[in-house]
């Protein structure tokens, strides 16, 4: 009996308005390149063709990139109600930084890391009363600074802080639960499993605060899945995304079969590899199996840098063969 033709699902991170059509290219010729790697030469002709999968670029970006911050600058201003999300956010994120650039190092990373904290610490003590925006401001003087560590100071993706910290914002934005704002976490699933088969075969690779979107997704979803794969995921960073995640108490979803979890050290978005102490497995004992790879480059935090490394990619070919 044939089998059903597989579907591949890539879901993307914080960014600016997608390309769908041009990145599901891009993200299909970083996995090509990585199956080549891994020894699937003879499959990369298939699986950039769609002979192999209906290949998806789930994309969900208009609905977090505010009216006017659509590029990569400073345009748009931060929503008071996502900033408290976005403190613990980049707090999270500057505690990961310190244990790899620790102050007695006495490196520029180090120094750049402190001016950081400095910044996060003046929220607490007393200076976020100075008036309206005082918050929003402090945590743009947070990023401006990361922004000065070499993979990121040297990168295109953004131009300045207050770019970096709007998109940032993105995690906050989806994971506010409040009122009416629940509502865009609905409508973000809901683009994300547009045109979703049940009844076939499906791999899904998500990436960034895409891995936090097809968490909950996938415990929606009434289909089977042969292989999740996350890349560059936050979902272990505590208290900031991990507790409000839902459901509750977190769980790798039912209907996951595998699930492949992947981060790179020079990361700084990704938290550290927690997710199997911190996600409980699912009722037929699947939980996240982690992996670091080592990326070339400046900037590692790109759905792109993780596929085109054969660890990443020969699971996911491996996965929709026949």
């Amino acid at each position: 009996m044939a089998t059903a033709k597989p579907q591949l699902v890539f879901v993307h991170g914080i960014g600016g308005l997608r390309d769908a059509e041009t990145e599901r290219r891009q993200w299909l010729g970083a996995l090509a390149t990585g199956a080549r790697e891994a020894g699937h030469a003879e499959s990369v002709s298939a699986l950039t063709q769609d002979w192999l999968a209906d290949t998806r670029f789930a994309d969900y970006s208009a609905l977090l990139t505010p009216r006017g911050a659509q590029g990569g600058g400073a345009e748009g201003k931060l929503d008071p109600s996502d900033e408290e999300v976005l403190s613990g956010l980049l707090d999270a994120m500057v505690e990961e930084l310190a244990e790899r650039f620790p102050p007695e190092a006495g490196s520029r990373e180090a120094q750049v890391v402190g001016q950081a904290r400095h910044h996060l610490d003046a929220l607490g003590s007393g200076s976020r009363a100075q008036g309206p925006g005082e918050l929003g401001r402090r945590l743009v003087w947070v990023t401006t600074s990361l922004l000065q560590l070499p993979g990121l100071r040297q990168t295109a993706q953004w131009l300045n802080g207050q770019a970096f910290a709007l998109h940032l914002a993105q995690v906050a934005r989806y994971l506010n639960r409040r009122g009416a704002k629940a509502a865009l976490g609905a409508a973000v699933r809901a683009r994300v499993l547009d045109d979703w088969d049940p009844s076939r075969p499906l791999v899904v690779v998500a990436h960034s605060l895409g891995t936090v979107v097809a968490y909950e997704a996938l415990h929606e979803y009434e289909g089977q899945v042969a292989l999740w794969v996350t890349l560059g995921s936050p979902l272990a960073l505590g208290g900031v995304v991990l507790q409000r995640l839902v459901p509750r108490p977190p769980s790798c979803p039912d209907n996951v079969g595998a699930w492949l979890n992947f981060w790179d050290r020079d990361d700084v978005i990704v938290g550290r590899p927690r997710l199997a102490d911190w996600i409980a497995p699912s009722p037929w004992g699947v939980k996240a199996e982690t992996a670091p790879v080592r990326s070339g480059g400046l900037w590692t935090h790109t759905a792109t840098k993780y596929l085109e490394h054969a660890e990443v990619a020969g699971p996911i070919v491996e996965a929709l063969l026949p």
